[in-house]
């Protein structure tokens, strides 16, 4: 008798684990088809109700945005030689727009994504930081006021505002000089007896830019700077290409990327860490920090009007990034489309800046003197140029990009005379930013 009511007990929790697992297992299923079809498609049909159009969301959905790029095709032909790139550089925001107009939306994985172009909304968007949070990308690079939201971000932009104000970077003018300068020795060490050489310009520019921001930055902490640029390279590198990120299923397993990963993470980590220290012991110490005097670099000022014109009209037609994303985190009305909550949205910056609506027939040429009378003039006062962001959370470094950029150029043009090269190939490529595929080549000539 106790054996049978023994048995009869264990058949019962046997029985228990199974209906358990069993209601587990529907719940996860009915999670799934909800995530992965009916989610999707009730607000596919909230956009369409509104008068956007796009493809229809399927299960077998691509990533729309990394279509975009050409991480899988190794060795894609070269563009013509022309500022026409948007088509290939964004092809699926291109396409989008072509076959359904400027009020579309594209599928990334589960999420739809539309397509904001209007330089109203944009600025709306762009003003209201805490209902558009950031998405996509920008959120692999972790800790950073980049991907800080709402005090946080507000509480660290204060903080690092003052270091990055024109004044203050005045002050690092040495360095920037110093590091053209080594640039340039290695250059004219490369000048063939005609005193001309052709060179690809691009790894010297990438390096150089590290080398700046490492002696700015890090100052006598140089050496460990350089390392911390190189693990970011590599970093970018691995993002860029991980199969999986933007599969919902997949992404959340470990990889051997994922890995290296986290193990780069925190070595970057370690060594800024390390540098925090000894600049801290430093200031105990009472030690003074090697913060040169302003130096006079360029006697070039009616020039400047013209490098900044070319500057602006190259970030028109070659922005770093080509598009922004954002996550509505409320219901929100934008212009007159009523969006929910979660929905994200893409502001294509190429695909702004080269619109003929906007900047008129000569859109995709390379014309500086548009700017002749400032952004404001030129974008009548419309947020259709925003190459570093716009609004509150515009990029923090805007300053010392440009102004290492006109340092460089004048003392460049100081220097050489230069003209693009017949072995250059023009492919612009997306590597997190847009960089030239292979490589910069042009042929230098000692002024």
């Amino acid at each position: 008798m106790i054996y049978l009511f023994g048995r009869k007990e264990e058949s019962m929790e046997v029985s228990w684990v199974v209906s358990v697992i069993v209601s587990v297992i529907s719940l996860w299923a009915l999670h799934l088809l909800n995530s992965l079809c009916l989610s999707p498609k009730r607000l596919e049909r909230l956009l369409r109700a509104q008068g956007l159009q796009g493809d229809p969301y399927t299960l077998s959905q691509r990533n729309s945005l990394q279509t975009n790029t050409q991480h899988n095709h190794p060795k894609p032909p070269p563009f013509a030689l022309s500022n026409d790139v948007a088509p290939r550089l964004s092809s699926h925001l291109y396409q989008t727009i072509s076959k359904y107009g400027k009020n579309s939306f594209i599928w990334e994985g589960t999420t739809a994504k539309v397509i904001i172009s209007d330089p109203k909304q944009v600025h709306e968007v762009f003003n209201n930081i805490y209902d558009f949070q950031l998405s996509g990308n920008a959120k692999f690079l972790k800790n950073g006021l980049i991907n800080y939201e709402g005090e946080q971000w507000a509480k660290h932009r204060k903080i690092i505002n003052p270091a990055f104000q024109l004044e203050k970077l005045k002050n690092m003018l040495p360095e920037f000089a110093l590091s053209c300068h080594d640039m340039f020795s290695v250059w004219k060490g490369m000048l063939s007896s005609d005193g001309t050489c052709e060179i690809d310009v691009w790894p010297f520019l990438q390096n150089l830019s590290c080398d700046i921001i490492s002696r700015t930055a890090f100052g006598s902490s140089y050496a460990e700077g350089m390392k911390i640029f190189q693990l970011l390279k590599m970093q970018g590198y691995l993002f860029m290409t991980e199969k999986y990120k933007n599969i919902p299923i997949l992404r959340i397993l470990p990889t051997s990327t994922s890995k290296k990963m986290t193990a780069i993470e925190r070595d970057i980590c370690d060594s800024i860490g390390g540098i925090i220290k000894k600049r801290e012991k430093a200031m105990e110490d009472g030690e003074s920090s090697d913060e040169d005097l302003l130096t006079i670099l360029l006697e070039s000022n009616r020039k400047e009007t013209q490098v900044t014109m070319i500057l602006y009209e190259v970030l028109r037609l070659y922005p770093p990034a080509i598009f922004f994303g954002r996550t509505l985190q409320k219901d929100m009305k934008l212009g007159n489309l009523s969006l929910p909550a979660g929905i994200s949205i893409t502001m294509p910056i190429i695909l702004i800046h080269h619109d003929v609506d906007i900047w008129g027939d000569d859109a995709k040429e390379f014309k500086p003197e548009r700017f002749s009378e400032g952004i404001a003039k030129v974008t009548k006062g419309q947020v259709s140029f925003f190459p570093f962001g716009w609004g509150p959370r515009i990029c923090i470094g805007q300053n010392f990009a440009l102004l290492e950029a006109k340092i460089v150029l004048s003392m460049l043009l100081q220097n050489f005379s230069f003209e693009l090269s017949p072995s250059y190939a023009h492919a612009p490529t997306i590597m997190l930013t847009l960089q030239p595929k292979h490589g910069a080549h042009i042929v230098l000539r000692k002024l």
